[in-house]
Parts: C-alpha cells; sequence; structure tokens
C-alpha cells in the first residue's frame, strides 16, 4: 500500500515595500516600553540597515481584495525606528523595506507578533562576552563599542575582562559548573595558570564564594591603599613595569600592586633618596626604613627645634598687624550689614598675623652635628620625617683630670658606677692624665688618704645620708624622681646616688602596638615632659625642686609606669608579678573596656572556631552562637565581631577576676593605710621626728586632677 505523501512547507515570500505603504498594526503584542530604546534603535538602523525583515500582512479592502498598503504585526519597533530616520531626513519615505508577507493568514496577527518575542532567546553572557572580545580584536575600542551598542565604557570593560579569564575556566561556565559571580572574582588577575591554580585549590572544598577567589588571587600582592603603594604611586609603579590588578566589578580602592617585591625595591630606592635629603641638612646620621618598631627611639635622648627669634622690626610690625586687626574686627562686630571689603581685610591681616606666628623652626647646628633622624612611613603613605634624637654614643662627654664630689661615694664600696669610667679625664696618647699607677706623689707633700680609710669615711657619711632623706618626705620623693627620670630620659647620664633600678620593656615584636591610642597617649605624654626636661642632666635636680606638686606627682607617675610589665610570657614564669598587676588593676579601678578595646575581626581570625563560638555564647547566649556555628571560619570571625560589638566581651587574659570578699577587706587595709601615711605627709598620723618638721596646717590634699600644675596637662 502506498505512503501518504508528506505535505511540504511554503515560505511566506520576501518583498521590498515603500515604507509609505506600510502602517503600524494594532494587533502587535507589544504595548510596554522595554530594552533598547527606539532611538538607539533608529541609530543603530542607520548605522548597519535592517538586519532583521518586517513581518506584514496585506490590508484587504471590503470585498477582500489587497489595497496597496500593509500592516506590521511583528516588528513595530523596527517600524517606529525607521519612521524617525525618515523624520530626520536620513531615509526617503519611499525607501524599498525588506518584509515578509503573509498572506496565508495561517495564524492570527497576534500569535505571530507574540511568536516572535517568545522564540527569540537572549545571548548567553559568554557569547556576549566573546562578541565584544572580537569587536576589540578587530580594533575598536571600548567607548566605539559602548557607543554602538548604547552601553558605558564601563560595561563593556567588564565584558572584555571576562572574557579574557582562562579558557578552561569559560567552559566550565559555559557547562553551568562555575557562577557568573566566580568568573568576575577570577577576573581581577590575568594569569591564567593562577587562576585554574586557585580553582584547583577550592573545587573541592566548601568555600567557593567570590570574596574568597579575590582573597586567594591577591594574597600575594598589596593593596593600592597600602602606605608603600600610596608613598610610591601607581604612575610610578607602572613606569617601571609594575601591573595593578583592578576590580571592575566591586569597589577595590585601586586595586592590588601585583608585584610586591618591586614595589619594596622602588619604596626603599625613594626613602633612600629622601634619607639623603635630609642628611644634607646637616644630621650627624639618617635611618629610615617602612616601620619601626615600638620603643625604637628607647634609651636616645631628644633634641627640638626651636622658633627663630624675631628681630625688633618684626616685633613692631606684629603688634601693629594686631592692633588693627583688633580694632577692625571690633568695629566690625558693631556694624548691622556684612562687608565683604572688611571681611577681606581681615582675612589678609589674619594671614600676615598667622605667618608671623608660624614662623620657621630650626635646630642648633651643634645639636644636628650629634644627633640623628628617623624615616619613615605614615600611615597614610605620608613620609614621616622625626629629628632630634641622640644616641647614647654620641653624647658628648666632659673631659676633666678633676674628681668631682660625687666619687667619694664611689670607692669600694659597691656604688653604681656612672657609665662614664672609661672616659673620666683627659686622655692623652692612649693613657688618662690622672691616671694614678704612675703619680707617685711627691715625697714632700700630703699623700691621699688610704683607701680603706676613705671606705670607712664614707660609709658613717652615707649611713648619715640615708637616716636624714628619712625624715623628709619631700627630698626622698625627690631623690627617687630624679634617679628615675635620669634613667628614663638621659642616657650615661651621671648617676644618682640612690641605687634604684628602672626597667621598661619595649614589646617590639607585637605588630600594631605602634597605633594603638595606648601607645600614642604614652609617646605624647613622654614627648610633653622630655621638651620641658633641661638638655643637661646636672640641670635636672634643681628643674626638679622647682616643680610645683601635682607636675611633680605627674612625672613620677609616668616613670613609674613605664616600669610596668604584665606580659605573660612562656618562658619567663612570675606568677607573683602577675598577681601583683591584678591587684595594681583592682586599685586603678581598670577595665579593658573602659581603655578602649574591642574584639576585631582580626584578633577573632587568631582563634580557633571553637574559642570564637565560646566567645559569643559568653556575651550574646547560645542562640546568638547557634547562628554562625556552620559558617566558615573567616565569615564567622566577621560576624562575631558585629555580634560581640558592644558587649563588653573579653578574653580570660584581659579580664581582672575580681574577689569580692578580698576586694572589700583589701580596700579596708588600703584605707587603713592611707589613714597611716599619705603622700602629702599628713602630720597628725607622721612618726613624731617627721610631724616635728612639718605643720599640718600648710599641708594641701594631693588632687591629680588640679588644674594649677602646668605640667599636669602633658601627664594626663
Amino acid at each position: 500500500m502506498a505512503k501518504n505523501a508528506i505535505q511540504k512547507i511554503a515560505m511566506n515570500a520576501a518583498e521590498n515595500i515603500p515604507y509609505d505603504k506600510l502602517m503600524l498594526s494594532q494587533k502587535n503584542v507589544r504595548r510596554i516600553k522595554d530594552g533598547v530604546l527606539i532611538e538607539q534603535l533608529a541609530e543603530d538602523i542607520g548605522r548597519r540597515k535592517l538586519i532583521q525583515s518586517l513581518n506584514v500582512r496585506p490590508v484587504l479592502g471590503g470585498e477582500g481584495e489587497e489595497t496597496g498598503t500593509f500592516e506590521v504585526p511583528a516588528g513595530g519597533r523596527r517600524y517606529l525606528a525607521l519612521g524617525i530616520l525618515i523624520k530626520q531626513k536620513r531615509l526617503a519615505k519611499n525607501e524599498l523595506i525588506p518584509c515578509i508577507v503573509n498572506r496565508r493568514e495561517e495564524t492570527s496577527a497576534e500569535e505571530d507578533s507574540l511568536a516572535e518575542n517568545l522564540r527569540r532567546a537572549d545571548l548567553h553572557p559568554l557569547d556576549q562576552f566573546r562578541a565584544f572580545k572580537s569587536l576589540s580584536d578587530q580594533g575598536l575600542d571600548p567607548e566605539e563599542i559602548a557607543a554602538r551598542f548604547f552601553v558605558s565604557p564601563a560595561t563593556v570593560k567588564q565584558r572584555l575582562r571576562l572574557a579574557s579569564v582562562s579558557p578552561k575556566l569559560l567552559d566550565l561556565y559555559e557547562n553551568d559548573e562555575i557562577r557568573l559571580e566566580q568568573i568576575m572574582a577570577f577576573s581581577i588577575s590575568d594569569d591564567h595558570a593562577r587562576q585554574e591554580q586557585v580553582w584547583e585549590r577550592i573545587s573541592s572544598s566548601h568555600t567557593q564564594e567570590p570574596y574568597y577567589i579575590r582573597r586567594l588571587l591577591t594574597e600575594t600582592t598589596v593593596r593600592a591603599d597600602d602606605r608603600r603603594a600610596v608613598y610610591v604611586g601607581a604612575k610610578a609603579y607602572e613606569a617601571a613595569g609594575g601591573v595593578i590588578l583592578r576590580d571592575l566589578f566591586e569597589q577595590d580602592s585601586g586595586g592590588w600592586f601585583q608585584d610586591a617585591a618591586l614595589l619594596e625595591q622602588l619604596v626603599f630606592d625613594r626613602l633612600k633618596m629622601d634619607a639623603e635629603a635630609v642628611r644634607a641638612e646637616g644630621w650627624k646620621w639618617v635611618e629610615a626604613a617602612i616601620s619601626f618598631p615600638y620603643g625604637h627611639t628607647s634609651g636616645m635622648r631628644r633634641i627640638y627645634a626651636e622658633a627663630q627669634e624675631l628681630s625688633a622690626e618684626e616685633i613692631e610690625r606684629y603688634d601693629a598687624l594686631k592692633a588693627e586687626y583688633d580694632k577692625l574686627d571690633a568695629d566690625y562686630a558693631q556694624a548691622e550689614d556684612a562687608d565683604e571689603a572688611i571681611e577681606a581685610k581681615l582675612d589678609q591681616l589674619g594671614a600676615e598675623l598667622d605667618a608671623i606666628d608660624d614662623r620657621p623652626q630650626s635646630y642648633d647646628p651643634a645639636q644636628k652635628a650629634i644627633a640623628g633622624v628617623f624615616v619613615t612611613l605614615s600611615a597614610n603613605g605620608k613620609l614621616q620625617v622625626d629629628a632630634g634624637f641622640v644616641r647614647s654614643e654620641d653624647e658628648p662627654r666632659t673631659e676633666t683630670g678633676d674628681v668631682d664630689e660625687g666619687e667619694e661615694g664611689g670607692a669600694d664600696g659597691g656604688t653604681r658606677s656612672t657609665g662614664d669610667d672609661d672616659g673620666d679625664g683627659v686622655v692623652v696618647n692612649g693613657r688618662p692624665v690622672n691616671d694614678s699607677a704612675n703619680d707617685d706623689g711627691e715625697d714632700d707633700g700630703i699623700k691621699p688618704l688610704p683607701d680603706r680609710l676613705v671606705f670607712d669615711l664614707t660609709a658613717q657619711r652615707t649611713l648619715a645620708l640615708r637616716n636624714a632623706l628619712a625624715g623628709d618626705v619631700d627630698i626622698a620623693i625627690v631623690a627617687a624622681l630624679h634617679a628615675f627620670v635620669l634613667q628614663v630620659f638621659y642616657r650615661f647620664a651621671p648617676d644618682s646616688c640612690l641605687e634604684i633600678s628602672l626597667k621598661s620593656g619595649s614589646f617590639s615584636q607585637v605588630d600594631g602596638l605602634a597605633e594603638t591610642s595606648w601607645a600614642k597617649e604614652i609617646a605624647e605624654r613622654h614627648e610633653a615632659w622630655n621638651r620641658d626636661l633641661p638638655d643637661e642632666a646636672e640641670s635636672l635636680w634643681d628643674f626638679l625642686l622647682g616643680l610645683d606638686e601635682a607636675s611633680r606627682k605627674a612625672l613620677f607617675a609616668h616613670c613609674v609606669s613605664l616600669t610596668l610589665n604584665a606580659v605573660v610570657e612562656p618562658w619567663n614564669r612570675r606568677p607573683k608579678a602577675l598577681e601583683h598587676a591584678d591587684m595594681l588593676g583592682r586599685s586603678l579601678q581598670f577595665d579593658m573596656v573602659d581603655a578602649g578595646w574591642t574584639p576585631t575581626v582580626e584578633f577573632l581570625g587568631r582563634l580557633t572556631k571553637a574559642r570564637i563560638l565560646q566567645a559569643v555564647r559568653e556575651a550574646r547566649g547560645a542562640d546568638s552562637a547557634q547562628l554562625i556555628d556552620h559558617m566558615k571560619k573567616d565569615i564567622m570571625a566577621r560576624e562575631a565581631a558585629r555580634l560581640l560589638e558592644g558587649s563588653n566581651w573579653l578574653p580570660e587574659p584581659l579580664r581582672l577576676e575580681v574577689d569580692e570578699v578580698a576586694t572589700d577587706a583589701g580596700d579596708a587595709v588600703v584605707g587603713d593605710m592611707s589613714d597611716e601615711v599619705t603622700l602629702d605627709g599628713d602630720a597628725a598620723e607622721l612618726p613624731a621626728f617627721l610631724a616635728d618638721d612639718a605643720d599640718p596646717s600648710s599641708e594641701e590634699p594631693v588632687t591629680i586632677d588640679g588644674d594649677e600644675a602646668d605640667h599636669l596637662q602633658a601627664a594626663e
């Protein structure tokens, strides 16, 4: 039996129809504007002409005959775009338009319009990336491509960057094995091998988030906002052949400097030039580094610049300007209306006064000859020059053959060396002039006393001085303060006769310690005192005697505070010292939360996940800890920092365990002791031999917060 014949499909014919014979059909299903604007489509057709025909149907007369005009049910936007070109006189009204004419009407006009829009598939993003890449390879720059397709140049650059990702990863994206967000993260780097290496590392793990991919791709780079990168600058780095990685999809703060070694070399080269320029100003030495550890200036004396003295003519001019400014300002304050001319004159006078007040400061050339400068980078990448530091070996030595009175106590009785033993006296040809080994004395003169006799006599004097010092509390405090200040602010200065030793740890191995608020306050307080103290150690005693009581106590507290060490070191077990630190903290009512410590993301990142969860559990409860227990460690640390904010939580080493019973008892003891002996020397409770020398009514209470002390503000 013969098979049924298969009906062949006949296509609708294509015809060129004049534009003025076409009309927009009201049966077009597209009613809402979406996608490319009609005006943009018109510009595109004007550039490349029509690349898709219109779908039309003949308009029939009353008896079903064709009228010669055609309606457009599918392709209405193209029809309207052509109309715009005609209005702009860029296209003739009767221009022939390629059309597909549907005369069979096997489907409705609405169905054809709907099918044209629904059956059209958008490009896969990867096809778009590759298409933009092909246009770029043809010589079009991103701006030209953007203009032709009505997108921003930034969008084109993003697409081109995505197309430059490793072909292996793009194939995985094509097969839906990698998400678009991951491809965007991989586009930071142009190194295909590195991209593939990172994918191999994370493909079998649970952490495949874009932020983690970016972190791995940039772990050996330097951020553009790093002080080294800011100091060198992007232009100089790129001019030297460096590459900057940029993230075109997220805010990257300038990107990442890929070649860290090149950047370091550029930093050192520029630091060397800047250091040499500073050295040319007359300093003995200049030490430059990207950063210095905390306490790197410990043991060095500081000298400071002084403003140039005003001449008589400058003083006279300053007084005249000030008088003119004050009079004009007072008169203007009484005026009812604003006057720009008067305001401009006030600004001019103020600028001239400021110029005199801010006159340049300079260092004494003799001091610069023994001092040096530390050159480093501040946190914002600016050059930081800290000048005026004198090393101990550069301190001037006084060479004399005379024996000063202080050497009476320096015999065999075991008193401290002054630190200048090797340089005492005048040295000639390698031998001291006052060398007693070759001094046989004169037969007819009086010979020195025997050493043993000198020791006996000075021992008696020492005990007598001790007894006298114990009877004068104020001088005892000054003597102790004198010994402290000598060790804190002066190196190799003449020693105190008090055998008091003071140690201060620098903790230079702790990263970021110098940037804490506590370190900055200590440094500012130390510098303020350093400016006020006399340059020569010999003048220190008179300076301390001349201080008011509040300033003296503030300086005393500063020196004592530098000796405090509550660091837990595994190689140095000091349980009693740490217990004392807790006692001291309780007496000060000290708390690290009040001091400004907070659990940062960096701190939490150094803990194990179990420790992070324990911290959140202690601070916010088990429910909060459960919210983050499934997260990866880096995300967990970030979320934990947010949860712990404002919770007053502290890790165990920072907590102050307070035993209420012990505290109450301790407070009672401290109260009893304070009633018996105070630094103010309350004569009613002092021993008789002290009370007899002082008038109790003349004593004023100690107020650390008093305003009467000049130096107290610097110590607070």
